[in-house]
C-alpha cells in the first residue's frame, strides 16, 4: 500500500503539465506537495525539478532530485 502511495505521488492524471504551466501554480498543492515556482527554479515539496518537459509517449516527465514520500 505504501509503495502504491509513493508511486502515485509522482503522477498527475489528466492533461500533461508543461513547465510553462507550473509558474502559475506557485503556492498550490499537487498530490499533497506544495509547489514553489520562482527565479530559483521549481520545487514540489522538497524535490527540485532538475530537468523539465521530457516528452514521453504517455505524457511529459519532469526529473526531480529526490523521491516524494507522501504524508501518512
Amino acid at each position: 500500500d505504501l509503495l502504491k502511495k509513493v508511486l502515485l505521488a509522482h503522477v498527475v492524471v489528466g492533461k500533461a503539465v508543461m513547465a510553462k504551466d507550473v509558474v502559475g501554480l506557485d503556492g498550490q498543492e499537487v498530490n499533497g506537495f506544495k509547489i514553489q515556482a520562482g527565479s530559483a527554479g521549481v520545487k514540489i515539496g522538497d524535490a527540485k525539478v532538475v530537468k523539465a518537459d521530457v516528452k514521453a509517449s504517455n505524457g511529459v516527465i519532469h526529473v526531480i532530485d529526490t523521491v516524494l514520500i507522501p504524508a501518512k
